[in-house]
């Protein structure tokens, strides 16, 4: 009897056995449905989305990972019997090459690197133009990129994607996880929140070895995917995060502010101007300063000037201040002689395409960009006006984004004696159509009644007539000003109409006969 009860136990063991797959088999079948992979050393598995959630377990490097919907940086995942977040920077698709093969280079200044294919996430860096990334995939008009170990995804149409040159030796290299061979030695990173930790490895869950504070500048050593390790003391190296600080190079800026010894100080010209912590417009602001304060300049960074302050130094953008220089060249402007009827000569006229770069401004029905019409359309523009022997400004001569305020610094800085802003117009409603002329302020009203009137003349759309619109480079702006809405790209049949060479001609023909009108009766 005791026998025959031992040899039932032992059947059912066997049974349970077979019946209970083993961690490979489970890792296996897992591996079969995942999409993604633990690519940290250890990596929490959340209840939320956030730090501040419970851990429900520990993965390992590794394990395969089923997505299901994604929250920002965290993605909902399902792996064995669990479901919960993980955090994205530490994950990796399973079907991603190990081995990149291709080179995204930038062809313009500061590309936003975001962390989803998507204009309205987060951006958590910068390409220069020239700066070059690898390619990891592609997705639409977007590219997944990974520059200096920063992950994240860059707009297509700003970038040249080619293929490398592989040498045979490399083909059975490891994937490295620490990059230091694109960090430039003179890279620095500093810090833009009011205290961040550093700590041990490339990891939140790692010791924490000591804390830095906002406007602290350390030497960039390496990067890690969303990391940065930094020369912590003269003995010490540490990692942070690199979202809460921003990069630089000396070498650049050096260069930069040496082209600018001329320049002895800057004066604001506009209330409440922002003195930030960075070259950018994201950098934390150090104070706000009305117009007419002078600060020495110390150096130059892409569109920013560094100034000194009492104790400190801090960045201010170019475009709303004026500089000394500037101002000995416009003291020692000698008078022209009086202008004669019919010409524009000694006239300065700012001509302002706009939209530009990551600015599409509107799109038509068709597919029209505003952006790349604008600029046809100022480019026909200012050559009648500099046949008449204007000097003509542009705001932009390229397919580059400008900032609303320098459009206007620019305005000022050339004592323009016309201002004009090109724009193409769109509403919900598609049966909307015509053509507007814009001002704000008094003294500009004159000038785009003329303009209004010139383009009637020479063009059939509906006529909108000349009104006031509440608009920065107007509003802002101390010189005649108009803005003018050459016709709605939302409406199919006009926009079939304004997006040809023969609107464009005639449009400008009639802008320019407006300003040529303006002068004559105002010299």
């Amino acid at each position: 009897m005791r026998a025959k009860l031992l040899h039932s136990i032992i059947i059912f063991v066997l049974v349970l056995t077979m019946a209970i797959p083993s961690k490979n088999h489970v890792q296996r079948a897992l591996a079969d449905s995942s999409d993604l992979k633990v690519t940290g050393s250890i990596l929490h598995l959340r209840e939320g989305p956030g730090l501040s959630y419970p851990i429900i377990t520990t993965l390992e490097e590794g394990d395969p990972l089923t997505s299901i919907s994604r929250e920002g940086d965290w993605i909902q995942v399902k792996t064995g019997n669990y479901e919960g977040w993980v955090a994205s920077w530490l994950t990796a698709p399973t079907n991603a090459k190990q081995t990149i093969d291709k080179t995204v280079i930038s062809q313009v200044d500061r590309l936003n690197i975001r962390t989803e294919p998507d204009i309205s996430s987060a951006v958590l860096g910068q390409l220069s133009t020239g700066n070059q990334a690898n390619l990891i995939e592609e997705n639409g008009e977007w590219a997944k990129i990974d520059w200096n170990g920063l992950v994240g995804w860059v707009s297509t149409d700003y970038v040249t994607i080619n293929d490398v040159t592989k040498k045979e030796t490399n083909t059975k290299e490891p994937v490295v996880e620490v990059s230091t061979k694109n960090v430039n030695k003179d890279t620095t990173f500093t810090v833009l929140v009011d205290e961040l930790n550093v700590r041990k490895k490339p990891d939140l869950n790692t010791k924490k070895i000591g804390t830095v504070s906002k406007g602290q500048a350390f030497k960039v050593l390496a990067q890690e995917h969303n990391w940065v390790q930094i020369q912590y003391n003269d003995k010490k190296a540490g990692w942070v995060y690199s979202f809460y600080g921003t990069f630089s190079n000396k070498e650049k800026a050096t260069s930069k502010s040496s082209s600018s010894t001329e320049l002895e100080e800057v004066t604001i010209i506009y209330n409440g101007t922002n003195l930030r912590t960075d070259a950018t417009t994201a950098a934390d602001v150090v104070e706000r300063v009305d117009a007419g304060k002078t600060y020495p300049i110390v150096g130059a960074k892409d569109d920013f000037y560094e100034i000194q302050l009492d104790n400190k130094t801090a960045f201010v953008a170019n475009w709303v201040v004026t500089t000394s220089s500037n101002k000995a060249v416009t003291t020692t402007k000698e008078k022209s002689e009086p202008r004669k009827k019919g010409t524009l000569n000694g006239l300065t006229i700012v001509v302002d395409p706009g939209h530009g770069g990551n600015d599409h401004g509107t799109s038509g029905q068709r597919g029209t960009d505003e952006k790349e019409i604008t600029l046809k359309t100022a480019s026909l523009l200012a050559s009648k006006l500099s046949a008449a022997g204007a000097n003509v400004v542009m705001t932009r001569e390229s397919d580059e984004y400008v900032a609303l305020r320098k459009r206007v610094s620019i305005a000022h800085q050339h004592e323009a004696d016309a201002f004009i802003s090109i724009h193409y117009d769109a509403t919900d409603d598609s049966s909307i159509n015509g053509f507007t002329s814009y001002y704000m302020n008094s003294n500009q009203k004159g000038i785009a009644e003329a303009i209004h009137d010139g383009l009637s003349s020479k063009m059939d759309l509906r006529d909108r007539g000349t009104q006031q619109g509440n608009y920065l480079v107007l509003r802002e702006n101390r010189q005649k000003a108009v803005l003018i809405e050459l016709g709605f790209l939302s409406n199919a049949s006009e926009e079939r109409v304004i997006s040809t060479a023969k609107f464009r001609e005639q449009a400008t023909l009639g802008i320019y006969q407006g300003i040529l009108n303006y002068f004559n009766e105002n010299q």
